[in-house]
């Protein structure tokens, strides 16, 4: 059977079982694997194997018995290589995120930001907290978190609600699918290969651009829709910045310490490794678990200082508890494209995408697009076409460095958001949009952003390849 086909039968049961047969994402997406597993003819699987072998990652032994394993053995596999490789990250970035949030010390970063830039400009408040924030933060959270600031800065303003709200969405909503932690940015940067580092660097330099966009159509928007803070909300928005919030400094090292340890280790490793004591501690600080664990045990110690140990232990939980259902289904999503690997379809779309190099990008843009917009989640969207990227990379016909791939997979992440969106009901009911004034004013100006994050990324490979 053909590795397109094998492709498209994935990619329907992923988006089929979400869309229309309701199912969790992770049974969706460990259907599709051993579907494809199963599908998958034993030449595809001796010529997989060999490619292997050539390239080191095989024994000789481990090639000749990788035909005759089972597709259930070879799915477990995938999905234990995705574990190993991105589990105590996730899990740390949501400690980190979870004890930030109850320490007060992301309200810290917020309401520093907005008594800095005044009730005027407090739209760029929002979205330069939004934009940071969402790094260590889920979306989500950060949204939850920043909401009663919006309604409670509207009120003493009288004005720009709406514009607030949006400008949230703008700078949080692109790290969201950009900027490693966040979950899905981590996925692709990994199976594609491309350091954590430079996926920070290049998320936010691209989502920063690509976030005025957003910014610019809100103005438009709140010149040209009102919006009032929800009735129901009036009498509690005004305790929203009055409780006792750790000191901005402390509040910031958590996120800013492993961001400069994880560039530090970048620089002194590139092109070559340093020598001397220094360099090899950099070294071990930097590695991207490390400097999230030392990140986590700092926000942790902040929680038990503002809280209480039995506050810390809480987070702890309710971080496992959420991280590892994300965790889970972005492994199923590994085994996914593990399954899809081993099908040959490298080589097929490098023969078939041979001098479309042009196309690379809008291809895998829209792929991404597609996706999300038929089952609603721009974590999955991503999972479902990092694995095409893979096969291109690994196809030889690339001619750009990977992480301009796994930028244009995040920006396509972004449109469309709508009904099967969870984030388009938090948003929603959250700020007291209606539906029809999100499919207005947040929707487009989400695709807005993801449309303008794929010409930039586009220009900017163009000028700096990095190959």
């Amino acid at each position: 059977m053909s590795p397109l086909i094998l492709l498209l039968i994935g990619i329907a049961i992923v988006v089929g079982g979400i869309l229309t047969l309701r199912m969790h994402a992770f049974l969706a997406l460990v259907l599709a694997a051993f579907a494809v597993a199963l599908l998958t003819p034993e030449s595809a699987l001796q010529s997989y194997a060999a490619k292997q072998l050539k390239k080191g990652d095989y024994s000789a032994k481990a090639a000749a018995a990788f035909p005759t394993k089972p597709a259930a053995a070879r799915v477990a596999e995938e999905f234990g290589r995705t574990c190993t490789n991105l589990g105590l990250l996730l899990i740390m970035a949501s400690i980190l995120g979870e004890a930030m949030l109850l320490s007060g010390a992301a309200e810290s970063i917020a309401s520093a930001l907005l008594r800095t830039m005044g009730a005027a400009r407090a739209h760029w408040a929002f979205f330069i907290t939004s934009f940071f924030l969402t790094i260590p933060v889920f979306f989500e959270t950060t949204f939850y978190l920043l909401s009663p600031l919006t309604k409670a800065v509207a009120r003493q303003t009288k004005r720009n609600y709406l514009l607030m709200v949006m400008c949230t969405v703008a700078g949080g909503t692109i790290t969201h699918s950009l900027v490693p932690p966040c979950m899905g940015p981590m996925f692709v940067a990994v199976a594609l290969g491309v350091p954590i580092g430079r996926m920070m660097a290049m998320g936010c330099l691209i989502g920063f651009g690509a976030a005025l966009f957003g910014v610019a159509f809100a103005l438009w928007s709140n010149r040209h829709h009102t919006l009032e803070v929800p009735a129901e909300d009036a009498a509690i928005v005004e305790n929203a910045m009055h409780h006792t919030l750790p000191p901005l400094w402390l509040s910031l090292i958590p996120v800013t310490l492993p961001i400069f340890l994880i560039a530090l280790s970048a620089s002194i490793n590139s092109p070559d490794p340093a020598p001397g004591v220094f360099a090899a501690v950099v070294r071990v600080l930097g590695e991207k678990e490390m400097a999230l664990l030392i990140g986590a045990l700092i926000a942790l110690g902040l929680l038990v200082w503002k809280r209480d140990r039995a506050a810390t232990n809480k987070a702890v939980g309710h971080a496992l508890t959420t991280g590892a259902t994300v965790l889970l289904i972005i492994c199923a999503g590994g085994a996914f494209g593990g399954a899809l690997r081993h099908t040959g379809i490298s080589e097929q779309l490098g023969s078939t995408l041979s001098g479309m190099q042009a196309f690379a990008l809008p291809a895998l843009f829209l792929i991404t697009t597609l996706v999300r917009t038929a089952q609603g989640s721009a974590t999955v969207a991503m999972l479902t076409a990092a694995p095409i990227a893979k096969a291109f990379i690994e196809s030889g016909h690339a001619h750009v460095n990977p992480v301009y791939f796994a930028l244009a997979i995040g920006c396509g992440s972004k449109p469309f958001s709508w009904m099967n969106d969870g984030g388009f009901w938090i948003i929603s009911r959250l700020s007291g949009l209606r539906e029809d004034q999100t499919l207005r004013t947040v929707s487009p100006m989400m695709a807005l952003q993801g449309v303008a994050g794929l010409v930039l990324t586009m220009i900017v490979s163009l000028l700096w390849p990095m190959v």
